[in-house]
């Protein structure tokens, strides 16, 4: 027996549970108010137009999960099923959201507790969770499984409070006063245009479904478990973020806040006690701040493997620190990094992740094309739909999305992927050698 082949214990729940885990379920009350002002009040119509667009790119990962069952990723996909070049590429831009991630995470919290003490500027409370997270990043702390299902529960138990608050105010005549309205949903004055700009936001409450590939060699039967757990997982947080954001508008019908970025916790404020208050920001706070945590220690391992690797400077990323065996450069670059924190606001930064969020999983649905459809020959009615028309479905549906995100985020993502791109070109002498094999899915 090879010892170090990874023990098969991961049921299917135990997938679902870690996936809904990743997401945050209190992200869609964290950026609430984002999805609100994008939409111009129809939340709801934007969640159900984002889970329909992410379910076609779940069914690809699904479907690539079962084509190749290691520990996978965009770049993988990529590589394998389509071009080892375009691999690249497409691991750069990966890149973006990893390494960009924790910064709309930590700006995230900063904003929750300036609301809270307006008296400390969100600035200090930002490099206060970069410079705690990477201290604890950097000496190896690791949040365990166990955890995750501690953070789940109190996330859970706080939303379910929340809601029930939120359902008395509105039994009470606060906002519309019904429990029954398709306003969330639709508003005929409202142009189409600003639901898929709120779908484009809300979009990053669903980043992170795709990080179960990674899970396959530790699954018990992973070509059938992870591409169920996958599904489940985007339908369970869809399920949450869509009644969080139902009922959040009946209390609230108007778009118009104080501060979009930290709405929930002004409407918790009138909803309910002011002890919840506290409580919320404190569920909130420990969100974002889990969050943050795997988040940058991720980012950091795929620095730290295209380092290793040879595709980014080995010096300085492919070295971990002696005796903490930590990746010391990578985690304090993300952290420098995420000080452009000071210059955005949430809607520009989880705009900035969705970018490359949209574009890797373009590359995914083109890798099911490329693997079943013209690779593989699957051209039955059956695989005509499921690795034809499905993947194109999701394919353009995320380019559409893309289309609708803040304008400062699609030329700072164009100008991300234009850099990738030069440097593919200097790392391949102008396409003429294969580039080094990333460790992404090792």
């Amino acid at each position: 027996m090879n010892d170090n082949t990874l023990k098969r214990t991961m049921k299917l729940h135990h997938l679902v549970i870690f996936g809904v885990a990743f997401l945050t379920p209190m992200i869609a009350y964290t950026i609430y108010g984002v999805i609100a002002t994008s939409s111009h009040g129809v939340e709801s119509g934007s969640i159900c137009f984002a889970v329909v667009a992410m379910l076609f790119t779940a069914l690809s990962y699904g479907h690539m999960a079962k084509a190749y069952p290691t520990a996978g990723s965009t770049y993988t996909y990529t590589r394998k099923a389509i071009n080892s070049k375009l691999g690249v590429l497409a691991g750069w831009i990966v890149l973006l959201g990893y390494v960009f991630f924790p910064m709309a995470i930590w700006l995230i919290g900063a904003s929750y507790l300036s609301a809270a003490v307006p008296a400390v500027p969100s600035w200090v409370w930002l490099i206060g969770f970069i410079v705690i997270t990477s201290l604890i990043n950097f000496i190896g702390a690791e949040v365990g499984s166990k955890i995750n299902f501690v953070m789940v529960a109190i996330q859970v138990g706080i939303i379910v409070a929340f809601l029930i608050f939120t359902i008395k105010a509105i039994t009470e005549g606060m906002g519309e006063g019904t429990l029954a309205s398709f306003s969330p949903f639709y508003n005929p004055d409202i142009d189409f245009s600003y639901t898929v700009a709120g779908a484009a936001a809300a979009c990053y409450c669903f980043l992170g479904f795709d990080a179960l590939t990674t899970f396959t060699e530790d699954a018990i039967n992973p070509t059938k478990n992870i591409p169920r757990a996958i599904i489940l997982t985007l339908l369970a947080c869809g399920a949450i973020f869509l009644v969080v954001t139902y009922f959040t508008h009946l209390v609230h019908p108007s778009y118009d806040y104080a501060n979009p970025d930290n709405a929930a916790y002004e409407i918790a404020k009138q909803v309910a006690p002011s002890i919840f208050g506290a409580i919320f920001l404190i569920g909130t706070i420990v969100g974002q701040f889990a969050a943050g945590l795997s988040a940058q220690a991720s980012g950091a391992r795929l620095l730290y493997a295209m380092g290793r690797d040879g595709v980014l400077p080995k010096k300085l990323f492919g070295k971990l620190h002696q005796a903490r065996k930590t990746p010391m450069n990578a985690i304090f670059l993300i952290g420098a990094i995420a000080l452009v924190a000071i210059f955005l606001d949430v809607t520009k930064a989880t705009a900035y992740i969705n970018f490359g969020g949209f574009v890797a999983f373009f590359f995914v649905n083109l890798s099911v094309i490329a693997q079943y459809f013209v690779k593989q020959k699957e051209r039955s009615a059956k695989g005509v739909v499921l690795y034809l028309i499905f993947p194109i479905l999701g394919a353009l549906l995320c380019l559409y999305l893309l289309a609708h995100l803040d304008r400062f985020a699609i030329i700072l993502g164009c100008a991300w992927t234009v850099a990738g791109i030069i440097y593919l070109l200097v790392l391949t002498k102008g396409l003429k050698q294969e580039p080094p094999e990333l460790g992404i899915d090792d």
